[in-house]
């Protein structure tokens, strides 16, 4: 099993939770972010001051499934939430060693 953790911009998050449903992806989990990589932020003025806003709001979206889905779930995150501009976001997949589900005690992909 992987997970696959991705940030994306917050607008973009129907389109990314509809094309991980057609892939076949039944659950995720979706936290609100903030953070900033190259993008850097930018600055702002209010009232007359101007202020940096280093942190920018970002949505991640974590997916646990079996390894044969993955190919197939990061391709359809990374062409839901393109937009082409800096801040697209980042995918990351690594290794799940085991899954239990609290109400059943089921394990493995059973558990996902």
């Amino acid at each position: 099993m992987k997970k696959i953790e991705a940030i994306i911009k917050p607008f973009k998050l129907d389109e990314v939770k509809e094309a991980l449903h057609e892939v076949g992806i039944k659950g995720i989990t979706v936290t609100e972010a903030k953070g900033f990589g190259r993008q850097k932020g930018h600055t702002e003025l209010y009232r007359g001051a101007e202020y940096v806003v280093d942190f920018l709001p970002k949505v991640k979206v974590e997916v646990v499934l079996e390894d044969d889905l993955v190919e197939r779930a990061v391709e359809a995150i990374q062409q839901a939430a393109h937009t082409g501009r800096i801040g697209d976001g980042k995918i990351f997949v690594s290794g799940i060693e085991e899954s239990i589900r609290i109400r059943t005690g089921e394990r493995g992909a059973a558990a996902v």
